[in-house]
Order: structure tokens, then sequence, then C-alpha cells
């Protein structure tokens, strides 16, 4: 009998290895990625006092560069049938680029600018990337996925602190320099992922988009509906953070280390997450945390002072374990068409944040933001009855 090749094996995702050094470079050029992206929240303290601008139009900022992301399904469908890996570099490039230009940017509309094709190029490797480390992973999607959000989380974790403390020593004007570091990465990732497929030449055959789109139908709703609910305390926590503890006295280096706190403790989490639900089921992960997330936030409301910092990572610990689980539902869902079914969980998701971020901005004006942080809480807890909807892998079941 022939010997079956790795396109073959992760296809299946039943016999493949885990392919340690593509997942980490992917995982890599995520992290320098996110430490792009994150520049926003710790800037907005420094915008809003600078314009003079609203939490709402903070927050209608913050939605501009998740807004694009609703292209995701579309650009996973093309993914799934031609081999679009040179997004991976090209995403990165774009928003280091339009991320580092914010602190010049001479207004309003030329940082709403810079934001959405930040929010382009973010949805082009978002779509892609997390299909390349799922395929990958073989048999381990979720430790896969967990290794794809520790980038992310690592990079989140950095960027507060590098874009602070750039403008702490050169101002504002500074932030470009920032991008050069991205220009050589962005071609590093280019070569090392230039014979790494997108798609799994000999797993299940792909099916049109609508045929895919209704096979994930039945994970769908309830995914999105948990989506929709986690993502007003993820916007509240990733975004307002920072401003939270300006308004309450904080200094704006503090204020943005504490972002940086929030996110170091998430790399290890996201991490734990994918690997726990590898093992003891995608579902008690997701209701861990669910329970566990809203009650801290609760506590960190409540207290004050030096006691805040150990909530900030259990809230991290906790709060980001469970995004690579929810991405590995989504791709399990259909595994012939891998890249469309991240697509449109990536497009929920963002587009959730989208208008989470609207709403924490609007609720924060009305009645201020520890308000708008205990009924983003709230909100978690009312998504917990979704998880008895959720479909469980074959393997699974057979459990």
């Amino acid at each position: 009998m022939p010997t079956p090749t790795l396109s073959s094996a992760v296809g299946t995702g039943e016999a493949a290895k885990f392919e340690f050094g593509g997942v980490v470079a992917l995982s890599a050029g995520h992290a320098v990625h996110d430490t792009y992206s994150a520049f926003l929240a710790p800037l907005l303290p420094a915008f809003i006092e600078n314009l003079a601008l609203s939490t709402t139009q903070a927050g209608v900022l913050s939605m501009l560069i998740q807004l694009p992301s609703l292209a995701q399904p579309f650009i996973g469908h093309l993914a799934d049938r031609y081999n679009l890996r040179i997004l991976v570099p090209l995403g990165l490039l774009g928003t280091a680029v339009a991320m580092s230009l914010l602190g010049i940017a001479p207004g309003y509309w030329a940082m709403a600018l810079c934001l959405t094709v930040a929010g382009l190029a973010s949805a082009c490797l978002h779509a892609v990337g997390p299909v390349m480390a799922g395929n990958l992973s073989g048999r381990r999607l979720g430790q896969g996925m967990g290794f794809w959000m520790v980038g992310g989380e690592l990079g989140r974790t950095l960027g507060p602190i590098i874009v602070v403390s750039t403008v702490g020593w050169l101002s504002l004007r500074g932030t470009p320099l920032l991008m050069l570091a991205g220009l050589p990465v962005a071609a590093l990732l280019a070569v090392r992922l230039r014979n790494t497929p997108v798609g799994a030449p000999g797993g299940p055959a792909h099916l049109p988009w609508r045929q895919t789109l209704a096979g994930i139908g039945s994970a769908l709703a309830p995914l999105a509906g948990i989506v929709f609910t986690r993502s007003f305390a993820i916007a509240a926590l990733s975004t307002f953070l920072p401003t939270l503890l300006r308004q309450q006295g904080a200094s704006f280096w503090l204020a943005g280390a504490s972002l940086s706190l929030f996110e170091a403790a998430g790399t290890v989490g996201a991490l734990l997450g994918g690997s726990l639900s590898d093992r003891l089921g995608r579902r008690r992960v997701l209701l861990a945390s669910m329970l566990a997330t809203p009650l801290l936030m609760f506590v960190f409301l409540w207290v004050d002072g030096w006691l805040r910092l150990p909530l900030l990572l259990l809230l991290g610990l906790v709060g980001l374990s469970i995004t690579p689980v929810i991405m590995a539902v989504a791709q399990e869902s259909v595994p012939g068409n891998r890249a469309l079914a991240n697509g449109v969980y990536m497009a929920a998701n963002f587009a959730a944040t989208s208008l989470a971020l609207l709403a924490i901005g609007v609720m924060g004006d009305l009645f201020g933001l520890p308000t708008a942080f205990a009924v983003s809480a709230a909100l978690l807890l009312a998504g917990l009855p979704l998880l008895r909807f959720l479909p469980q892998p074959a393997a699974a079941r057979r459990a």
C-alpha cells in the first residue's frame, strides 16, 4: 500500500502529524501582526484628549478596524480553491504600515482611513492564517488553534507597551518608525510559507459555498450567539480598559501597561484552552470560561488599587482561553471547506465586536464606563444556554 502523504493526512484530520515548524512560523507572523493592531486601544486616551473625542467617537474608530472582516467569508471561499498564502505576509505588511501612521494622521477622518486599511489587511491574514495552521495541526486542531492564538495574544501583549513607550520617548510623531520592524518580517514570512498550502489537496472534496453554509448552519446559530454575548466583555477589556483606568486616575503608561498584563495572561490561556479542549471537549472549556469571566469582571469593578493586578491576570487567563476553542468548532463543522467556515466565524466575530464597541462607547457616554463594563459582563452569562446546542465532532460523539 502507498504511504499516506502529508496532504492527505491533513485533509482527513485523522492521521496527520503536528507540523511544529509551520505552525510556529504562522504563530510568529500572527504575533507581529497583532502587535501593530494592538496600537489603537492604548492610544485612544491620547486621541480622546487631543481631539476632544467622545467615547462614542472612539468606539467608532475601534469599529472601523473590525468591519472589513465581514469580507472574510468571501476571502475564505476563494482560499478553499486557490492558494492564497500570500495574503498572510501582505496582511502583516498592510497592518504594520497603516497602524504606524496613526500618530501622524492629521485628523479624525485620516485616522479612520488608516484603520479601515488596517482592517482590510487584517481580514486577509485572519481569513487564511488560522486555516493554514489548522491544516498543519493534524488531529490536534485545538492545540494548533492554541498556538495560533498564542501568537495573537503575544502581539497584543507587546503592542501596548511598545507604542506607549515610543510615544513617551518620541511623542505621537515617532510612531511611523515602528513600521520598519514589520517590513523584513513580512518578507521572511513570505519566504518561509512559499511551499505551505492553504487547503488540503488530498482532503475532503470542496463543496459549493451554498452547500458549505448549509453544512455549518447547525453550528453557526449557537456559535454566533455565543460570539455575540462574549464580544461585549472582550471588547470592553481589550479596547476600553486603558480608557477606564485613565478616567480613574491612572497614568497614560500604566493604563496601557494594564492591557499588556491582561493580554500576557491570555497568551497562556489560549494555549491551555486549545489543548484542554482536545482532551476534555470543547463544551466543557467554553462553560468554564463563560462562567468565570463575568464573575471576575464584577470583582474587578468592585475592588481598587493593587488588587486589580491579579484579577487582570485571571481575566486574561480565562477570558481569552476559549478563542481557539471556538475556532476549532467552526473549522470542524465543515472539514472540506475550512477556510470558508473560518471566514464565516471570523466575520461573525468581528461584526459582533464592532457592534459591541459602538454600544460600549454609547453606554460609556450615557452612564459611564464602569456601568458599560458591568452590562458587558452580564451579557456573557446570557450565552450559557447556547452551549448545549453546539455540535460535537465525530470522535467526541463516539466517545
